[in-house]
C-alpha cells in the first residue's frame, strides 16, 4: 500500500493553515504571563473537552474511515513551523489537535481495521492512562510507589496464574513486546554466563524485534539462526535439535531458543511443548513470544492449542494486544524472578533507602527502566470494571469471527486460503474467474489492497507466505462484526472483478 495522500493541506482536514494559528486576541483570553500553572476551572473545561472529544470519536468510529493518512506536504503546512515564545488560549491548540492532527492517523480501533494487529482499548483502561499520567506516578520503585507497585505484584500474580506457571514465577510491565523480548534474552544471556559465541535460535516466522532485540544486547547477526518452518509456518523440533547439534560441533555456545504462541503474520503456533523438551535436554533458555497469542489462554476452547505455554522459562505477552489496552501495555513473565534480578538488579548509593527488602519489589531491579510509568493500573481497573469473562468472551467471539472467515473464503471460487485461521488472522489472495485474462496475482492483490483502503472503507494490510503476495486479515477488535468483515471480503471481491476485467 502506498502510504500518501494528494491534495492540499485544506483539502486534506478541511482546515487552512491559518484556522490552525488564530492568535490570542482572536480567541479570547491571554495568558497572565509566563507560567507553567493552569487556573483549575480552566482545567477541567479542557479535561471534559477532551473527554468529549473521545467518546465523540468512539460514538462514530464505524461511520468514519478505517484508514486516513498523509504525506508530508500535507501535514508540514498544518504543522511545521517554529515554537512560539508566549503561550497561547488552549481552546484553539486542542481544536488543531482535534482536527488537524489526531485525525491524520490509522485508526486502529475502526471494527473495519483488519490490518497488522489491531489494539482496542476499553474505557476503563483509558480512564486509568489519565489517572496515571496525571498523578505522574513513578514506579521504579516501592519507596515511592507502594500502591502502584502492589497492583503491578497483583496483576502480575494474575497473568502467572493464567499462563499455569508455579509460585516463584514474575514479571513486570513493559511497553511493549519488543522490550519484552530484549529484557528475556538480557536474562537468557547473563544466566548463560554471556557466552562469547553465544548463539540464539529463532523461526523465521519469528518478530522482527526479537532478531532487533539480540542486535542489542550484543550477540552478532551471524549467530542467530532462522530455522525452517513446516506447511503450517511452526518450527520443526528436530530442525532446532540439529542446529544445536552443529554450531556446538562448530565451537559456538547455543543459549537461547525463541518460539512463538501466534505468530504476526499467520498467527501460528509453534509445538511448544516439543519444543520445550528439546531446550531442557540441550540446555537452553527457553523464551515464548507470545505478545500476541497469549491471553488466548484465557478462552476453555483454544487453551489446549497453546499447551506447553507454561514450560518457558520466560513469556511476552502484550496487553495492548488481546487484551483491549492502550499502547505500550506490554509485559514479560519469567518462571523464576530471580533471574531477572540477577541480570538487572543495581543498588547505587542513591537508592539505598530504596532498599526494604525482597518482599517489597522495586521493579527497577526486573528491567531496563529505573523510571516508570503504573502500566498495570490499566489492567487492573477493567477487570475490576467489566470482569474476565468479558475479556474471556470477546477473545473468544473475535476467534469464532476468524473461523467463520475462513469458511467464507474457501467457499469463494475466486478466493485463494494460503493459510488457515490461528487465533484471530486467516491470509487468503484473490485469484479471480476461470475465464479471466491472465494476470500476476500480486500485482493483482496489490492493487486490490490499495484501492480498498484508500477508498476508506477497510484497512488491509498484508504480508508473503514463501514467494506469495497473501492479504491478511486479523481479527481482534471488540468493535468487529461479522457484517464488518463480510463488507471487506464483498468489497475485495467486486474489486478484483473490476481490476480484472
Amino acid at each position: 500500500m502506498k502510504a500518501e495522500q494528494t491534495g492540499t493541506a485544506a483539502e486534506a482536514t478541511g482546515r487552512t493553515p491559518a484556522a490552525a494559528g488564530r492568535g490570542a486576541e482572536e480567541a479570547g483570553t491571554v495568558l497572565p504571563g509566563p507560567s507553567l500553572l493552569e487556573d483549575p476551572e480552566q482545567m477541567r473545561r479542557s479535561g471534559y473537552r477532551v473527554v468529549d472529544a473521545i467518546v465523540d470519536r468512539w460514538a462514530n468510529l464505524a461511520d468514519g474511515p478505517a484508514w486516513r493518512g498523509a504525506s508530508r506536504k500535507v501535514t508540514e503546512p498544518l504543522l511545521h513551523g517554529p515554537p512560539p515564545e508566549s503561550g497561547q488560549p488552549l481552546e484553539p491548540i486542542l481544536e488543531t489537535v482535534l482536527q488537524d492532527v489526531m485525525p491524520l492517523a490509522g485508526r486502529i480501533d475502526h471494527p473495519r481495521f483488519l490490518a497488522f494487529i489491531p489494539s482496542s482499548p476499553s474505557w476503563a483502561s483509558v480512564l486509568a492512562s489519565f489517572l496515571v499520567n496525571g498523578f505522574n506516578v513513578f514506579q521504579g520503585t516501592w519507596l515511592e510507589s507502594s500502591g502502584p507497585s502492589q497492583i503491578e505484584v497483583t496483576v502480575t500474580e494474575w497473568f502467572r496464574e493464567w499462563l499455569g506457571y508455579p509460585p516463584g514465577a514474575g514479571g513486570l510491565f513493559t511497553s511493549g513486546g519488543s522490550a519484552a523480548n530484549l529484557i528475556a534474552l538480557v536474562a537468557a544471556r547473563e544466566a548463560a554466563g554471556n557466552p562469547p559465541a553465544g548463539t540464539v535460535y529463532v523461526s523465521e516466522q519469528t518478530h522482527a524485534s526479537a532478531v532487533r532485540a539480540a542486535r542489542i544486547a550484543g550477540i552478532d547477526g551471524t549467530r542467530v539462526r532462522h530455522l525452517p518452518v513446516d506447511a503450517d509456518f511452526r518450527i520443526v523440533p528436530s530442525g532446532l535439535r540439529e542446529a544445536v547439534r552443529r554450531d556446538r560441533e562448530g565451537g559456538l555456545a547455543p543459549f537461547c531458543v525463541i518460539a512463538n504462541a501466534g505468530t504476526t503474520n499467520t498467527g501460528a503456533i509453534d509445538p511448544l511443548t516439543e519444543i520445550a523438551h528439546v531446550a531442557k535436554e540441550e540446555g537452553l533458555w527457553y523464551h515464548i513470544d507470545a505478545a500476541y497469542g497469549g491471553f488466548a489462554v484465557l478462552d476453555p476452547n483454544t487453551r489446549p492449542l497453546l499447551a506447553g505455554l507454561e514450560l518457558g522459562d520466560s513469556v511476552s505477552l502484550d496487553p495492548h494486544k488481546w487484551f483491549f489496552q492502550p499502547y505500550e501495555t506490554g509485559c514479560l513473565m519469567v518462571r523464576d524472578v530471580t533471574r531477572l534480578e540477577a541480570a538487572f538488579r543495581m543498588l547505587p548509593e542513591y537508592l539505598q533507602d530504596a532498599d526494604w527488602g525482597p518482599e517489597h519489589v522495586n521493579f527497577c531491579d526486573r528491567g531496563l527502566q529505573l523510571t516508570r510509568s503504573f502500566r498495570a493500573l490499566r489492567v487492573w481497573l477493567a477487570v475490576q470494571r467489566y470482569g474476565l469473562d468479558a475479556h474471556r468472551t470477546e477473545i473468544a467471539r473475535a476467534i469464532g469471527l476468524a473461523r467463520r472467515t475462513e469458511a467464507r473464503i474457501r467457499a469463494e471460487a475466486e478466493l485463494e486460503l494460503l493459510s488457515p485461521q490461528s487465533l484471530g488472522v486467516v491470509c487468503f489472495r484473490y485469484v479471480g474467474r476461470p475465464a479471466a485474462a491472465p494476470r500476476s496475482l500480486d500485482e493483482l492483490n496489490r492493487e486490490i489492497q490499495d484501492r480498498i483502503t484508500r477508498s476508506g472503507l477497510a484497512m488491509l494490510s498484508s504480508t508473503r507466505l514463501g514467494r506469495r503476495f497473501s492479504l491478511r486479515f486479523c481479527i481482534l477488535n471488540t468493535r468487529t462484526t461479522a457484517a464488518d468483515v463480510d463488507l471487506a471480503l464483498d468489497a475485495i471481491l467486486r474489486t478484483g472483478r473490476e481490476l480484472d476485467a
